[in-house]
C-alpha cells in the first residue's frame, strides 16, 4: 500500500504562537523535514472558541478525556464489525472505512469541516459540543448493537443449518441426499431403513445384510451417498424385524440412522435455508452502507473531540490570550524516536520541569491522568492502527 492509504498513527500537537502562529508552523515544518523526512505535516486550524473561566476549562479537560475514550471505542467497534461482516474480503475493509469518502489522512486534514461544525457551538460555557457529539455517537453505538444483533442472529441460524447439512452421515441433514424412490412408503408391513456403513466394512455389508434378521427383502440395498469414511445405504425389511436387524447391525459396526422420510419436513428445511440465505444477502448491502456512513460520522466526531482537547489543553498550558498553532504530524515509522528528540529540542523551553521527567511515565497533577505521556508541548495521538486489518 502506498504511504497515504496506510492508516497509521498521527500526532496532533500545539505550540504557542511566536511572533505569529505562521512562524511557529514554519519552524516546526523546517525542523522535521530538513535532515530527512521525519514526518508529513499539516496545519490544523481550530477556530477561536470562547474560553470561559479556568475552572470551566479544567472541568472540560476531564469531560473531553472521557468523551475521547468513548468515541474512540465506537470508531473501533464500527471498524471491527465491518471486518466481521466482510468475512472473506477483509482486504476490502480499508476501502470501506475511508472516512467521509476520502483517505483517512485527507479526512483528518479537513479542518474546514471542523470549522463549519464549531460554528454550531455558541460558547464553551455550555456543554453543547459534548452533548452534540455524545448524542450522535451514542446513537451510532446503540444502532450498531441492534443491527449487529439482528444480522448475527441471521448469520448464526444460517451457519447452524449449514452445519446440519455438512456434518457426518450420522448427524447431517439428508434432505438433499435421499429421494422418494429410495423408500418403500405407505406399506403396512414393509419399511426402508437407512444404514451408515463404514467403507472398510462395505464388503461385509454386501455379504451380510440380507441375513442380519429374518424378512429382509433380498437385493433391496443400494448406496445412496458417500462421504470420506462411509456409505449411506438403504435396506427394506418387514417392520417386525426392525429391532432385531438394528441390534445385529450394530455388532458389525453398521449404524441404522433414525430417519423418517417426510417430504413436507425436508421441503421446509430447504425453504428455511433459502430464506435465511436470501435474507442475509438482502441485509448485507444496506448494513455495509450503514457501517461506511457511520464510521465516517464517528471518525469525524472523534477528530472534533481531539480538536476540542487541543484547544482546551493549549489554553490551560499556554495561557491567555489564545495564541497557539495546532499541527498534525504523520510520523515516519522508522524515525519516530528521532522526531520526538527534534520536538523536544524545539519546545523544551516551554517547561522547565520537562527535562526531569521526559522519560518518566508518571502522573503529573493537573494533567489529564489517562494520558500517561507528558511532553512540554500539547500532544494527542490519533491512533488509526486500530483500523488496520491484515
Amino acid at each position: 500500500q502506498d504511504k497515504d492509504t496506510k492508516m497509521t498513527e498521527f500526532w496532533l500537537i500545539s505550540a504557542p504562537g511566536e511572533k505569529t502562529c505562521q512562524q511557529t508552523w514554519e519552524k516546526l515544518h523546517a525542523a522535521t523535514t530538513k535532515n530527512n523526512n521525519l514526518s508529513t505535516n499539516s496545519k490544523f486550524n481550530i477556530p477561536d472558541l470562547k474560553v470561559g473561566t479556568l475552572d470551566v476549562l479544567v472541568g472540560l479537560s476531564d469531560e473531553l478525556a472521557k468523551l475521547d475514550a468513548f468515541v474512540e471505542s465506537v470508531v473501533k467497534k464500527v471498524a471491527q464489525y465491518m471486518a466481521d461482516v466482510l468475512e472473506d474480503s477483509k482486504d476490502k475493509v480499508q476501502e470501506n472505512l475511508l472516512a467521509n469518502g476520502g483517505k483517512v489522512l485527507t479526512m483528518i486534514y479537513l479542518s474546514f469541516e471542523i470549522e463549519k461544525s464549531f460554528k454550531n457551538y455558541s460558547s464553551f460555557l455550555d456543554n453543547v459540543p459534548f452533548l452534540f457529539i455524545f448524542k450522535g455517537v451514542n446513537q451510532i453505538d446503540n444502532d450498531l448493537k441492534s443491527r449487529a444483533s439482528a444480522y448475527n442472529n441471521l448469520k448464526g441460524n444460517l451457519q447452524n443449518l449449514e452445519r446440519k447439512n455438512a456434518g457426518s452421515l450420522l448427524t447431517r441433514s439428508l434432505a438433499d441426499i435421499v429421494k422418494k424412490e429410495d423408500f418403500v412408503l405407505d406399506s403396512e408391513y414393509l419399511v426402508t431403513l437407512l444404514v451408515i456403513v463404514p467403507k472398510l466394512n462395505y464388503n461385509d455389508w454386501v455379504k451380510q445384510y440380507e441375513t442380519l434378521a429374518e424378512m429382509v427383502v433380498p437385493r433391496s440395498s443400494n448406496v445412496l451417498f458417500e462421504d470420506q469414511d462411509s456409505y449411506l445405504c438403504n435396506v427394506t425389511l418387514f417392520r417386525k424385524a426392525v429391532d432385531d436387524f438394528k441390534h445385529k447391525a450394530r455388532e458389525y459396526k453398521f449404524m441404522v440412522r433414525d430417519f423418517q422420510y417426510n417430504e413436507e419436513e425436508m421441503k421446509a428445511d430447504k425453504e428455511e435455508m433459502n430464506r435465511l440465505s436470501t435474507d442475509k444477502k438482502k441485509q448485507f448491502g444496506p448494513l455495509v452502507r450503514w457501517l461506511k456512513v457511520n464510521f465516517s460520522e464517528a471518525f469525524i466526531a472523534w477528530i472534533h473531540v481531539k480538536a476540542l482537547r487541543v484547544f482546551v489543553e493549549s489554553v490551560l498550558r499556554y495561557g491567555l490570550p489564545v495564541n497557539f498553532q495546532a499541527m498534525l504530524l504523520q510520523p515516519n515509522k522508522k524515525t519516530m524516536k528521532k522526531l520526538r528528540e527534534v520536538l523536544y529540542d524545539l519546545y523544551k523551553h516551554l517547561d522547565s520541569s520537562a527535562a526531569a521527567i521526559i522519560d518518566a511515565t508518571m502522573d503529573i497533577p493537573g494533567l489529564n491522568l489517562s494520558q500517561q505521556e507528558y511532553y512540554p508541548y500539547v500532544y494527542y495521538k490519533i491512533d488509526c492502527n486500530l483500523l488496520e486489518f491484515k
